[in-house]
């Protein structure tokens, strides 16, 4: 899935989201919006990531979708 369409279909996706990273709380989902930039910067602040690592794992996440 691309993230043009996760950010469409971003209130069906949170759930999804809140599983695969359980230290993100709803109002931070909520801000995210689906967009890809804004969850990787909550995934580097969250878990410590480097921005690369961060946007892979964004990726991976949404390729699996």
């Amino acid at each position: 899935m691309n993230w043009d369409q996760i950010e469409g279909k971003w209130t069906e996706m949170k759930g999804k989201a809140r599983s695969s990273w359980g230290e993100l709380t709803d109002d931070e989902l909520d801000q995210i919006g689906g967009k890809k930039d804004q969850l990787v910067g909550k995934l580097q602040q969250k878990y410590g990531l480097h921005k690369e690592a961060a946007e892979k794992k964004a990726d991976d996440w949404a390729n699996s979708l």
